[in-house]
C-alpha cells in the first residue's frame, strides 16, 4: 500500500488565493474549504487508499514559547482562518482522518505519520503532499518521499540533496543558518544558501563542524568568518535548529489500517449542502463503490 500524507495548511492557502471567493447561506467564506475537499476527492478518485490530512487548528504552537519571533497567526484574512473549522468538518465527514494541530504544527503531525507510516512492512511509500522545505528532513531513500501536488514534482533523497546540497538529515541544521523567514527565524548573518550546504556537506550536523576553520575543508570558502559567526551565536543556532525540527512524538494513528478511506459518513450530504457542492456527495459515493469494485 502506499500512505499519502497531506499539509491541509497549505492547501487552503493555496486554494484560497486560487479560486473566486464564494459564501454559504450564512455569509461564511466557503470557497477555498470547498476547493480542497474536492482536490483530496480527486486524489480519491486517483485511487488513493489510504490517506490523512494535518491542520493547524491554531497557527501558534509550542515554539512560540521558545522563541518570541516565531510566526502567529497575526496577518491571515479572516476569511481564511474562519475556513479551518469548516475543512476538517468536511473531511471528517468525507470519512478522511484528519490531525487538527493545536499543541504542535501540521507539519509535526505529518512528520510523525511518515515515520510511523514507513515502520509498517506493508507499506511500499509514503507521499508528503507539500512543498514545504521543513519536510525535506523526512525524506527517506525513496520510501518516504515529498509530493509538490501543484507542481507535480516528487523528490526522494537524492532529490533533497540536489535542490538543498545536503542530505534529510540535514536540513534542521541548514534551516538553523540560513534561517526560514515563513516560521520566523533569521539564521545566522554570513550563512547563505550555497554556503551552509558546502560547509553541511562536509558535517552534516552543527556538533560536526570543527572551531578551527583551519580544520575545514580547504575548498570552504569565508571559513574563518563563517566559524566565528557560528560559535559566537552557537545558542541562537541550537535554538534555530530545534524550531526547525519536526516533531515524531505527535499521536496520529495506531495502525496504518486507519487511515484506509471507507467511503463518506452520512453527515458529509449535509456539509456539502452547507459548501453548496451537492455535487460533491455524489461524486464520493460513485468513488466509494468504485473503490470496493
Amino acid at each position: 500500500m502506499e500512505i499519502y500524507l497531506v499539509d491541509g495548511t497549505y492547501e487552503l492557502f493555496r486554494h484560497f488565493f486560487a479560486v473566486p471567493q464564494s459564501k454559504s447561506a450564512d455569509g461564511q467564506e466557503i470557497a477555498a474549504a470547498r476547493g480542497v475537499v474536492t482536490s483530496v476527492m480527486s486524489m480519491l478518485d486517483r485511487g488513493t487508499t489510504h490517506i490523512g490530512v494535518a491542520t493547524d487548528h491554531v497557527i501558534e504552537s509550542y515554539r512560540n514559547d521558545l522563541y518570541d519571533g516565531y510566526k502567529t497567526g497575526d496577518g491571515i484574512p479572516p476569511d481564511l482562518w474562519t475556513q479551518f473549522p469548516i475543512l476538517e468538518e468536511a473531511l471528517d465527514a468525507l470519512g478522511v482522518v484528519v490531525w487538527p494541530m493545536i499543541e504542535f504544527e501540521a507539519d509535526d503531525a505529518l512528520a510523525a505519520a511518515a515515520a510511523k507510516a514507513a515502520q509498517d512492512e506493508r507499506v511500499k511509500k509514503v507521499v508528503i503532499c507539500t512543498p514545504d522545505k521543513d519536510l525535506a528532513q523526512s525524506v527517506v531513500g525513496t520510501r518516504i518521499v515529498q509530493l509538490d501536488r501543484r507542481r507535480d514534482t516528487i523528490r526522494d533523497e537524492q532529490g533533497i540533496i540536489e535542490k538543498f546540497g545536503v542530505s534529510p538529515q540535514s536540513i534542521p541544521d541548514y534551516l538553523a543558518l540560513v534561517g526560514d523567514t515563513a516560521d520566523g527565524y533569521p539564521g545566522l548573518k554570513g550563512w547563505g544558501a550555497k554556503a551552509t550546504a558546502s560547509v553541511l556537506s562536509q558535517y552534516p550536523h552543527l556538533e560536526d563542524i570543527p572551531k578551527d576553520s583551519s580544520a575545514w575543508n580547504p575548498n570552504i570558502r569565508g571559513a574563518a568568518k563563517l566559524a566565528a559567526t557560528l560559535f559566537e551565536n552557537w545558542e541562537d543556532a541550537i535554538l534555530y535548529r530545534t524550531l526547525a525540527t519536526l516533531r515524531l512524538d505527535v499521536p496520529v494513528f495506531d495502525s496504518v489500517d486507519e487511515l484506509r478511506w471507507n467511503g463518506p459518513k452520512a453527515s458529509f450530504e449535509a456539509v456539502c449542502k452547507r459548501m453548496k457542492a451537492d455535487n460533491l456527495f455524489l461524486r464520493a459515493d460513485a468513488i466509494h463503490k468504485a473503490h470496493i469494485k
